[in-house]
């Protein structure tokens, strides 16, 4: 790498699979890390399949894996082999930071475990994710984000109208919440080794990330809150906080609060509203919820979208068209703030997202594609120390692949 950033230097092992482990790696790629992604013999991460399992959008070009694994070298170690510990022990050595998503007992029975990886690099910074914790009754139990960050945290039998049962949210979404979390917890280790030498054992749950961003209402729990019912559009608990439809069936959600009313008030051509001793603050539009979102309803169904939009823009009222993701993937905010970059060496996919880490005045490292399956293996040996017929003995030991298995296609 020609050009400096933040973590030029730093090392990475990624001994992650799926999205969450991965991606927090990517994140650390983005501003110069130096990742090794080690994948089993055969497939591989099964993240490299996730792009053809529906509900995942149809495409040719497998987007899942460069989303999560861009800008990283590849390599297949079979971690069951007992002659691929001595590679895994010089990775770990090599390393700053090692990823691991293997549940507890099978980190340990591969050499993964946190004893032994910090008995071989004490100053590694050791980050793993789990489904539930380590501790509790479920800790063993698998999880994936729909489950464990979705369904255990409240935060699915949140998001839903009432009288309809629970859907399917965005699978992965959990996972790239968690991402952040991972990261978040790698760069806090990361400036207390800076401080004291030490390395550190960090990690999150998909789990807690899950309860994290079902903040409000968990909290309010803890409260002793009274929770409001499961949302209904047609009497919403505060119908100022609510979708709406257009004439031309554009959706668009408002958010307003009382000090909004007015505007709102002239926006809809309703000025006089604001004398209607029913919608006096917000107890008020509470009790009055039913009626005024019938109101709001008619007036916003009787004129298109973009009226609305220059109208609720000029009374400074809050809101924003409900875009579906082919939409957002062309809106132009996001090539204006770098949410959209291009990504080189991917036949048919042009561009990706990026993390939503932003160092300003520092520039993130270009997007290139994910490695094949075991592309950089003898590459990356040879740098261990590993000669020509140390590389031949591990193969013949079943360690590493064969060179066509290991570039196999993706």
């Amino acid at each position: 790498m020609t050009t400096e950033s933040v973590f030029t230097g730093l090392k990475v092992l990624d001994a992650s699979s799926f999205i969450a482990g991965p991606a927090a790696a990517t994140v650390l790629s983005d501003f110069g890390a130096d990742v090794i992604k080690i994948e089993p013999p055969g497939k591989g991460d099964p993240q490299r399949r996730l792009s053809s399992v529906p509900p995942s959008p149809r495409a040719e070009a497998n987007y899942s894996w460069h989303l999560a694994n861009r800008n990283k070298r590849g390599m297949v170690l079979d971690l069951k082999s007992p002659a691929a510990t001595e590679v895994l022990k010089r990775l770990v050595q090599w390393a700053d930071v090692v990823i691991t998503n293997f549940p507890h007992g099978t980190r340990e029975k591969l050499h993964l475990g946190y004893e032994e990886v910090s008995g071989w690099n004490p100053r590694v910074v050791y980050a793993d994710i789990t489904g539930f914790g380590d501790a509790g009754p479920d800790a063993g139990l698998p999880g994936f984000d729909l489950t464990a960050a979705w369904s255990r945290s409240g935060l699915l039998a949140s998001t839903r109208d009432a009288g309809a049962p629970p859907t399917v949210p965005v699978w992965g979404s959990g996972d790239y919440m968690s991402a952040i979390a991972i990261y978040a917890a790698i760069v806090t280790a990361l400036y207390r080794r800076e401080r004291t030498g030490q390395g550190a054992s960090v990690g999150t749950s998909l789990l807690a990330a899950g309860v994290w961003a079902t903040g409000t209402l968990v909290a309010g729990a803890l409260a002793g809150g009274t929770p409001f019912e499961l949302h209904d559009r047609k009497a919403p608990a505060n119908p100022l906080i609510n979708p709406y439809r257009t004439a031309d069936d554009e959706w668009f959600m408002l958010v307003a609060s009382p000090p909004h009313w007015p505007g709102l008030t002239r926006a809809i051509g309703h000025p006089e509203l604001l004398e209607d001793p029913r919608f006096t603050g917000i107890e008020g539009f509470v009790k009055n919820s039913a009626a005024l979102t019938e109101l709001l309803d008619a007036e916003f169904r009787s004129r298109p979208f973009a009226h609305w939009k220059d109208a609720l823009t000029r009374e400074r009222v809050t809101y924003s068209l409900i875009q579906t993701p082919e939409d957002a993937a062309q809106d132009p905010q996001l090539r204006a703030n770098d949410i959209v970059v291009p990504l080189a060496g991917v036949s048919g996919l042009e561009y990706t997202i990026n993390s939503p880490v932003t160092v300003r005045g520092v520039e993130k490292v270009p997007a290139k594609r994910a490695p094949d399956l075991g592309e950089h293996n003898d590459g990356i040996l040879a740098e261990l120390g590993f000669g020509p017929a140390d590389i031949a003995e591990l193969r013949a030991q079943g360690a590493i692949p064969g060179p066509t298995q290991a570039q196999a296609p993706q």
